[in-house]
Formats: structure tokens, sequence, C-alpha cells
């Protein structure tokens, strides 16, 4: 049997087409529905539809998840000729994705299927760890095993500039929304046990509160793997995520500063202005 190893996860990873075709890593794209029309998320749709669909209509994507069916012939295309794959998923807390997975993996007696307890490009780390430990010669069973535990290391959060795509997607009230708004309040959204949660209100220009956000999150590094973080943004003007990276860089010397756009997942539910800094720790994220 062959040993090589097939690495895989959804498109809410958001790693980016440089990432995907340095590492060969296969996507298999969730749901996007807009009104009646399917969509394929990075396939035939992607974020700044979005946001023109919703300036046009109002309406907002639902997202879907991947059914048994749609794993069983992902999984089976790369294994066919006897490789191993590894599969991560977006949090369990947050989609029926993982589940799904898990019960077509069952018919597969070399596929691992990873929960990376995040979502975004805090499951890409996960992914791109399990990569290198691939390019090392680990077996397939060795690389799931310890991305089980990378994940909880991974410190994923993001700042809001209008809660305009929370409000209409069910999220928060419309007197939070219009209170947030009204008082430039920017919330951070952050990933805690595979959910998300609103952390730290900040207060001010977007810009500033972005500044003030990634010193928290850094602080002076000493609990952070220094080997990749990213900068991940939703639609952000090129001057302000040029800004964010600087500062990063400052912080400390990473060996990777990665730029990734969020895909329709983190676009549809958090809207235009969104950024994050995510990395790995080197102890558990509480």
């Amino acid at each position: 049997m062959s040993k090589k190893i097939v690495i895989a996860s959804d498109s809410t990873t958001d790693l980016g087409s440089e990432l995907i075709s340095k590492y060969q890593i296969k996507i298999l794209p969730l749901g996007v529905n807009i009104g009646d029309k399917h969509y394929m998320d990075g396939v035939d749709i992607d974020p700044e539809f979005i946001y023109k669909t919703y300036e046009e209509t109002g309406v907002l994507p639902k997202t879907s998840a991947a059914n048994i069916v749609d794993y069983n012939e992902f999984f089976s295309k790369y294994t066919a000729d006897g490789a191993s794959l590894i599969f991560f998923s977006i949090s369990e807390e947050m989609s029926s994705t993982y589940r799904n997975a898990v019960l077509a993996a069952e018919d597969f007696e070399n596929v691992y299927v990873v929960d990376t307890r995040n979502l975004s490009t805090g499951g890409g780390l996960v992914v791109l760890s399990a990569c290198e430990m691939a390019e090392q010669g680990m077996a397939a069973s060795e690389i799931a095993e310890k991305c089980r535990e990378i994940a909880t290391r991974v410190d994923a959060s993001f700042i809001i500039d209008n809660l305009e795509f929370l409000y209409k997607g069910g999220r928060c009230s419309a007197v939070a929304a219009f209170g947030a708004n009204l008082l430039q309040i920017k919330p951070c959204i952050m990933v805690r046990d595979g959910k998300m949660g609103v952390g730290k209100k900040y207060r001010g220009k977007f810009v500033q509160v972005l500044e003030k956000y990634i010193a928290d999150m850094l602080g002076d590094a000493s609990d952070i793997e220094l080997d990749k973080i990213f900068v991940t943004h939703a639609g952000c003007d090129t001057e302000i995520v040029d800004k964010c990276v600087e500062q990063v860089k400052k912080t400390a010397k990473f060996d990777n500063v990665y730029v990734t756009r969020a895909g329709c997942t983190v676009s549809a539910h958090c809207g235009r202005n969104t950024l994050g800094v995510l990395f790995i720790r080197k102890n558990i994220v509480k």
C-alpha cells in the first residue's frame, strides 16, 4: 500500500489558493444558499458576490454542510490509490460537517477525521501543521492525533467593524447592533472550546481598535509559537491590512506571516471589514 498521505479540509479553513497549491491540500466546498439558488463555496460564489447581493436585495446567504454522500465520494476519490487521508473539519459545535465526515469515514480504513475546534484560518493553522508533519514522514494516525492536541492551542479571534450582518443573521438584537454602531463599539469575537463568543468590546474607529486588539492578543508573544501566524480579513482595505501586518511583524519575529481573505462562511456571518490575527500558543487556550 502507498505511504502517500493526502491532507484535506472543508472550505472554511480560508487558506487561500497559494497555500492550497503549495501543500497540495484538497478542499471540499460547503454549500451556500441564497434564496432558492445553491452555490459551492469558493467554486461558483465568493464573498464579493455575497456583499453585492446583500446590498441589492437585503438577503443574506445560509451555509450548508456537506452530506455523507458528498464525503463518501470525496474520500473515495483521494484514497483510491491506497493513500491515507486526513480530513480537517470546522468545529463540531458550529456545523454538522464534522459528524457527517465521521460517519462517512466509517467505511474507510485509511481516513482520519480531525475536528479543528475552530473556523477560518484557526482551522487552517492545524491543517498547515499536518502538512509540515507529513513532509517530515510521520504516519497519518500520528499526525491526526498530534493535530487534535494542536487544536487546543489555537488562538482565533476577529474584530467586527459593523454588527449589521450579525443582526440580520439573528445573532444579535437590533438594540445591541444599534447601540454598538452608535457608540462605535467593535466586539472581539473569540473561539473558545469550539464555540464562538464575545470577548473584549473595543470602542473607537476601526483602525485604532485593530491596533489595540493586536497588542492585546499578541502581548509580548512569549506564549506564542512563532513559526506561523495568520492575518485574515473579510474585505478590508489593503492599507488597513498592511498596517496590521506591520504591527504583527514588529511585535515578534514570526517565520511566516500569512495574509488571507476570509471565504464565504465567515463573510456571510460577519460582513465586510472583519479582521483577525490567528496563531498557535504554547499552552492550551482557555
